[in-house]
C-alpha cells in the first residue's frame, strides 16, 4: 500500500507540472498571437501621412525625410491604441530628430498627445513629452544616453498601461511614469519628423501588442 501512494504521489506531482507547462505554453503562445504588424513592408497601408514631408518604403523600411519645406511632418495609424507594448527598430540618418507619438489626434500636422523622444546624442531619446502642453514630462537619466548607437538600428520598446508609460532603448530602462492625463488619453500611434530640414531616418520591424 505505502508503495502504491508513493506511486500517486509521484505520478500526481509529474501531472501537476505537465499541467503548469502547458497552461504557461498557452499563455506565451496566446500572447504572441495577439501580436501585429503595423507595417506590411511593401507600402503604407493602415497609415496616414499628415504635412507635406515625405514618407516613403524602400527595402522593407518606412523613411522619412525632410522635404522642401522643412516643416513638421506625421504619418499615424489609422486604428488608435490603448494599452499596448510597441517594439520598433530606427536608424538616424543626418539629423534624427523623430519621434514616436502614442495615444494622439493631430488636425493637420497639429498634433495633440504624447512623444517618446527620438533624438541625437544627448538629447534625451527615450524620454516623454507632451505636445502643446506640459512639455517635457519625464528625462532619461544623462548617463543612459549612451544606450543610444546613432547611425546604427536601434530597438525601442514602449509600454503602455493605463496611466503608466515605460521606455526602453536597446534594452535599457530609460524612463517610467505614472501620470492620470495620459491615462485619459485615446488616440492613434504616429512617428515624427521635425521641423528644420536636413532629417532623415529609417523605421522597420513595427509591432504592437494589444494589453487587455
Amino acid at each position: 500500500m505505502l508503495y502504491n501512494f508513493n506511486l500517486f504521489q509521484m505520478i500526481n506531482k509529474k501531472s501537476i507540472s505537465v499541467l503548469v507547462f502547458t497552461l504557461f505554453s498557452c499563455v506565451i503562445l496566446n500572447a504572441q498571437s495577439n501580436k501585429k504588424s503595423l507595417f506590411n513592408g511593401e507600402n503604407l497601408d493602415g497609415w496616414t501621412n499628415h504635412g507635406e514631408e515625405l514618407w516613403y518604403v524602400s527595402n522593407g523600411e518606412i523613411i522619412c525625410e525632410s522635404g522642401p519645406k522643412k516643416e513638421y511632418g506625421y504619418l499615424s495609424t489609422k486604428e488608435f491604441y490603448d494599452d499596448f507594448i510597441l517594439t520598433l527598430e530606427f536608424k538616424q540618418e543626418a539629423n534624427g530628430n523623430s519621434g514616436v507619438f502614442f495615444r494622439s489626434t493631430l488636425e493637420g500636422t497639429k498634433i495633440s498627445g504624447w512623444q517618446v523622444e527620438v533624438a541625437p546624442p544627448g538629447s534625451d531619446t527615450g524620454g516623454i513629452y507632451e505636445s502643446y502642453g506640459r512639455g517635457w514630462l519625464i528625462k532619461p537619466d544623462p548617463s543612459k544616453n549612451k544606450a543610444l548607437k546613432m547611425g546604427k538600428w536601434n530597438l525601442m520598446k514602449i509600454k503602455v498601461k493605463g496611466d503608466k508609460v515605460t521606455t526602453w532603448v536597446n534594452g535599457t530602462e530609460m524612463v517610467s511614469i505614472d501620470d492620470e492625463k495620459i491615462g485619459k488619453g485615446k488616440g492613434a500611434i504616429a512617428l515624427q519628423i521635425h521641423d528644420g530640414g536636413g532629417i532623415k531616418v529609417r523605421w522597420r520591424n513595427l509591432f504592437i501588442q494589444p494589453l487587455r
